[in-house]
C-alpha cells in the first residue's frame, strides 16, 4: 500500500501542477513571483503559488529529489517528537513557509522591476534541507552521503556551510538567473524555525560534530 506521506503528496501536486502550467501559459502567468505584480495589485499569494511551479524537467525533478530525500527524515522526526498531528503541522509550516519567507528578500530587491520574474520550490526544499542537517549533522555511519553536484560522500553539515556561503556569495553577486537568495534565506528559515520546533536540535548538533571531529 502507498505510504501518502507529506512529502509525498506535496511531490505529486508540485509536479502535476508544473507539468500542467508548462502548456497553460495563463496559469503560469498568474501563478509566477512578479514583484511588481504583487506590489501594485496585492498578489502576495504569488510568493506561495510560485513554489509550485518550474521550469522544465531538470528544474522539476532536482527540487522534488532533493525535496523527498530529506523531507521524509525531516517529518518523522517532528512526528515522534511532537505528535502526528502537530508533526505534519510543523513539517507543513517549515516547507510552505521556507517558499513564502524565501521570497521576501527578492520582493524588496525586484519590486520596482517589471521584467523581474523567479519560480520553484527551492526556499522550501532548502529550508527542510537544513531542518535535515540540523537533526542529522553527520549522518550515519559510513562515509558522509551524495548531494548533486558534490561527486563524493561529504557530511551534511560540511555541505550545509559550503551551501550557505555559495548562496550568499553567488546572491550578492547575481552573475545567473538563479534566485541564490530564495536558497539563503529558506536554508536560514529552516534553521530557526526547525529550532523552535525542537530546541534541543542544537545541543545534539553541536555534541555530534564534537565527536565526528574530536
Amino acid at each position: 500500500m502507498l505510504n501518502l506521506s507529506a512529502p509525498l503528496v506535496l511531490l505529486l501536486i508540485t509536479a502535476g501542477i508544473s507539468i500542467y502550467a508548462w502548456s497553460n501559459q495563463t496559469l503560469m502567468e498568474s501563478w509566477i513571483m512578479n514583484p511588481t505584480r504583487i506590489r501594485e495589485k496585492g498578489e502576495w499569494y504569488r510568493l506561495l503559488t510560485s513554489g509550485f511551479l518550474h521550469a522544465d524537467w531538470m528544474h522539476l525533478i532536482f527540487n522534488m529529489i532533493a525535496f523527498y530525500s530529506f523531507g521524509q527524515s525531516v517529518e518523522d522526526t517532528l512526528v515522534a517528537t511532537s505528535g502526528p498531528t502537530m508533526g505534519l503541522l510543523q513539517f507543513l509550516a517549515l516547507y510552505l513557509g521556507g517558499i513564502i519567507l524565501s521570497d521576501l528578500p527578492t520582493y524588496f530587491r525586484h519590486r520596482d522591476d517589471p521584467d523581474y520574474r523567479s519560480l520553484g520550490a527551492s526556499g522550501g526544499v532548502a529550508a527542510v534541507l537544513f531542518a535535515s542537517i540540523l537533526f542529522n549533522p553527520v549522518g550515519g555511519e559510513g562515509e558522509g552521503i551524495i548531494i548533486f553536484p558534490i561527486p563524493f560522500p561529504i557530511k551534511p553539515f560540511i555541505f550545509g556551510f559550503l551551501y550557505l556561503g555559495y548562496s550568499y556569495y553567488m546572491g550578492r553577486r547575481r552573475g545567473d538567473n538563479i534566485n541564490h537568495d530564495a536558497h539563503f534565506y529558506g536554508a536560514l528559515y529552516g534553521i530557526i524555525l526547525a529550532l523552535i520546533f525542537l530546541p534541543e536540535a542544537a545541543p545534539h548538533f553541536w555534541s555530534e560534530i564534537q565527536q565526528f571531529i574530536f
